[in-house]
């Protein structure tokens, strides 16, 4: 009977390395133009020295500015997450389930990078939670 793995090869880790620079470039540029659309109000444009009575508009472009500071907050946390993942890479603890202690599927990890909960203890965790 085959030993089950404790941790994934330094080849594999390597890997997993490359992909996670790979969306963290993809996620930071994304967070910069979310920040560029909310700081771009400050535009030389007349509409800010303008009266407006479009009370209608001025709302949806509250709501449009919430949503993308919903979107911005919720880009940098997935950009901590997978800096964090890469402190695990090199402390050699990436992979491995928080909670049971095994390794994380690769299939879960290419999907979901910074992954720190297998397939069963997320399933476990959601079943607690209903």
């Amino acid at each position: 009977m085959a030993e089950e793995k404790k941790r994934y090869s330094d080849e594999e880790l390597e890997f997993f390395k490359k992909l996670i620079l790979e969306k963290l470039e993809k996620a930071q540029k994304e967070y910069d133009e979310l920040k560029k659309m909310l700081t771009n109000e400050d535009s030389n444009d007349i509409n800010d020295t303008t009266p407006s009575f479009a009370s209608l508009e001025d709302s949806v472009e509250v709501q449009n500015r919430e949503e993308i500071a919903r979107l911005a907050q919720r880009q940098l946390k997935f950009i901590n997450d997978l800096k964090a993942a890469l402190v695990r890479i090199e402390n050699k603890t990436y992979g491995i389930c928080r909670e049971t202690g095994k390794l994380i599927s690769k299939e879960r990890l290419m999907a979901v990078p910074h992954a720190t909960l297998s397939i069963e203890a997320k399933l476990n965790r959601d079943k607690k939670k209903k």
